[in-house]
């Protein structure tokens, strides 16, 4: 095999793909190398200072990107139903990994949260995995609910909620709220009866109400969301300093390279506030335009959404727009402010390996399914006998 058929951006036979796969791909990449440049600048400084290696940050995420190529490779190449045949049982081997993360001397504890498994100089973070894992396995679920057994039914929504559970304790209630919402949606195109979606719905708010409740931290989070001036020093200063990142940025940005908050004042600007960076050097312009391609990118995903016949696949679609294009949309709206403070990274920007793998895998199942659309459409006709 030539090493360019591995290489998507290379691979000559992208040409007899479908028109969205081919734009989703090159979008993919587009939105890819905009990402490693925004970082690039964001987390240099930060490395030089915790690490002396200004490149420490963007080499470690140079390597999550060859292991997401290889997935996204992997991807939009082979079928979707090998993909399917083997979700129940990744889904089993994530489920447990993400309660593993619980184990003491298992799990690794990074600023109060035990999100992370060591394995050797990699750290893998099983609610990152799970998220190709859960689209695959829920689309599989609620595609068949009608032919599904009370039973069935039963045991598939207990271990939806547990995986819930198990990245809530971790504590990760920003990620949860996403798995929540993601499995709602594609509950909600799947055409499950509105009533129980909105019981569900409503359950899942109140399990929100109750862990702001109990937990100090999450309850501070969201009353410095509201008005982050009342202790911009205190637990206001992350949104503060987000803010005053965006807005310092004006409508032209100060520049590549040039931003004030990521030296030492704004924290994860390279993770949580990569856009309030990006923001600040590329200015009101540079936030337009990241704004216009993922809604170009959202316009596509649902486009091979509503063009495929295959109601599975259907539901690959609306979740990998969900997780791309959602998680990316609720990463801005806290940079900016209007949503509480939260830990979600911004896909195909933020630092992380794990993020980084997820996500182009879930980019490359959203283009293997408007491949396989592609083929469906087209029907051999018998040859007549002359």
């Amino acid at each position: 095999m030539q090493l360019r058929r591995v290489i998507p951006f290379l691979d000559p036979s992208v040409e007899e793909w479908a028109s969205e796969a081919r734009f989703l791909n090159w979008l993919t990449f587009i939105w890819l190398f905009i990402g490693l440049v925004v970082l690039f600048s964001v987390s240099y400084h930060t490395g030089l200072m915790e690490y002396g290696d200004g490149l420490y940050y963007f080499e470690r995420q140079l390597f999550g990107v060859v292991l997401g190529l290889v997935a996204f490779s992997l991807a939009v190449r082979l079928p979707l139903k090998r993909f399917l045949i083997a979700a129940p049982v990744l889904f089993f081997v994530a489920l447990v990994l993400i309660f593993a993360t619980r184990l003491p001397g298992l799990g690794s504890t990074v600023n109060g949260a035990t999100r992370w498994i060591q394995i050797g100089p990699f750290p893998l973070q099983p609610s990152e995995i799970m998220k190709p894992i859960l689209i695959l396995q829920s689309a599989q679920i609620f595609a068949r609910w009608t032919r599904l057994t009370f039973w069935e039914k039963a045991i598939w929504l207990g271990l939806f909620a547990l995986t819930l559970l198990g990245i809530l304790i971790q504590p990760n209630l920003s990620t949860t709220a996403l798995y929540g919402i993601t499995l709602w949606l594609i509950a909600l195109a799947a055409g499950l009866p509105l009533i129980q979606l909105g019981g569900t719905a409503l359950s899942g708010i109140l399990v929100g109400i109750i862990s702001i409740s109990i937990k100090d931290y999450q309850r501070r989070r969201v009353m410095s969301f509201l008005n982050p001036w009342a202790d911009p020093m205190g637990d206001g200063y992350q949104l503060a300093q987000s803010l005053y990142a965006v807005g310092s940025g004006g409508v032209t940005g100060t520049g590549f390279g040039q931003s004030q908050q990521k030296l030492s004042y704004l924290p994860f600007q390279h993770t949580d506030f990569i856009f309030s960076i990006f923001s600040e050097e590329f200015g009101l312009i540079g936030g337009l335009v990241l704004i216009a391609l993922l809604m170009v990118y959202g316009f596509f995903a649902l486009r091979v959404a509503l063009k495929t016949h295959h109601p599975i696949y259907r539901l690959i679609a609306i979740g990998a727009m969900v997780f791309l294009v959602g998680q990316s949309f609720f990463h801005i709206g806290v940079a900016i402010g209007v949503l509480p403070t939260t830990g979600l990274p911004l896909p195909l920007f933020s630092y992380g390996s794990n993020s980084m793998i997820a996500s182009l895998f879930i980019a490359g199942l959203l283009i293997r399914v408007a491949r396989e659309t592609q083929d469906s459409n087209i029907v051999s006709l018998p040859r007549r006998a002359r």
